[in-house]
């Protein structure tokens, strides 16, 4: 009865492992070939049909003629090997591929690294490279513990007098396959969410001192913020140390800033220019999403005891490199006001 019941948790060990597996690399084609049917075809018409033909033998479970189309584009359109190194390294990946190889999916995307460094596919293929290790190191790891299961089971059956330890001793060994499981699955979220695509809009609401990016509606990630040294109230003049309220655009951005990395916001606006002409005043400007000053990364998340800026909206280095990522020029800025009567 003992052995029964460790059998079914083994099968149902393995039956959760392969079921996280596929949903996490069905997110990654998702978005891989969503992310893929945008790009830029620089081979012409005839790349894009082969694309095109090499997508459907893909979707048809044709997976060796689809790399055999990939090939073919490599050879015959240099300019659009990465998307194909790029998209073989998928196919070879996919868990619907009987013939699925990780050490050649690695290849694809490690050629794609060496051979297009330029390349709009690398930091993907580096993220690919980089999960697809893990994956694997996780699956020797929990295959391993599998295979403890089931000498101990053997030992079960010889030794009943060993039962009730050897019972303890697979009890163990599952929570660790759990724990490592949990670990695939953080991993995959992740990696889905890096995955997601751009956000739509960045939310800032000036009285919880927060920062939200927005994606359909949709929050994707969201981030404590220090903001202007006289955070109450909308900014009106130059040199007021106001944060403004109100809705603009991201419409530049520097990665040579002296806070590590800005985002231009487009204040002022045509009702800050009018408030501003009504008081005889310069609306002022130069209002950024920033990092912390060059040499004081250090800080951390410390800088947000304080509102210190100019006016202007601070996050961590780190952080602001993950909004740069995925806040395009474009994307819609509104700030709400903050409290009054007190910071």
């Amino acid at each position: 009865m003992a052995l029964r019941s460790s059998n079914i948790v083994q099968t149902s060990a393995k039956s959760k492992m392969g079921k996280h597996l596929n949903v996490f690399f069905a997110c990654i084609i998702m978005a891989s070939l969503l992310l893929c049917g945008c790009s830029h075809f620089d081979g012409g018409f005839q790349a894009k049909s082969t694309f095109i033909e090499a997508n459907d033998l893909f979707s048809q479970g044709n997976y060796t003629a689809s790399l055999g189309k990939y090939q073919q584009i490599i050879e015959k359109y240099p300019t659009a090997g990465d998307r194909s190194l790029f998209e073989m390294g998928i196919v070879y990946a996919y868990p619907g591929n009987e013939q699925k190889d990780y050490q050649r999916s690695l290849e694809c995307f490690q050629k794609l690294i060496k051979d297009y460094p330029g390349s709009g596919y690398r930091k993907d293929s580096e993220l690919m490279v980089f999960t697809i290790n893990n994956v694997i190191i996780k699956d020797k790891t929990i295959a391993t513990q599998h295979t403890y299961i089931g000498t101990f089971q053997q030992e079960i059956k010889n030794n009943e007098n060993e039962i009730t330890a050897l019972q303890k001793k697979i009890e163990a060994l599952e929570q660790e396959v759990s724990r490592k499981e949990d670990g695939i699955v953080t991993l995959q979220n992740e990696i889905f969410a890096s995955h997601k695509g751009p956000a739509d809009k960045i939310l800032i609401e000036k009285k919880e001192r927060r920062l939200s990016l927005i994606s359909k509606g949709k929050v994707l990630k969201t981030y404590q913020i220090a903001l202007g040294g006289n955070p109450n109230g909308p900014k009106e003049r130059q040199g007021d140390n106001k944060t403004p309220e109100g809705t603009y655009v991201i419409d530049s951005k520097n990665r040579d800033s002296r806070y590590h990395l800005s985002l231009h916001i487009s204040y002022p606006n045509e009702k800050d220019k009018k408030r501003a002409k009504q008081h005889g005043v310069s609306p002022g400007g130069d209002i950024m999403i920033h990092g912390l000053k060059n040499g004081f990364s250090w800080v951390g998340d410390l800088h947000t005891e304080v509102d210190w800026t100019k006016g202007c909206i601070a996050v961590t280095d780190k952080e602001i490199e993950e909004i740069d990522k995925l806040a395009p020029n474009g994307t819609i800025v509104e700030i709400r006001p903050g409290r009054h009567g007190g910071t």
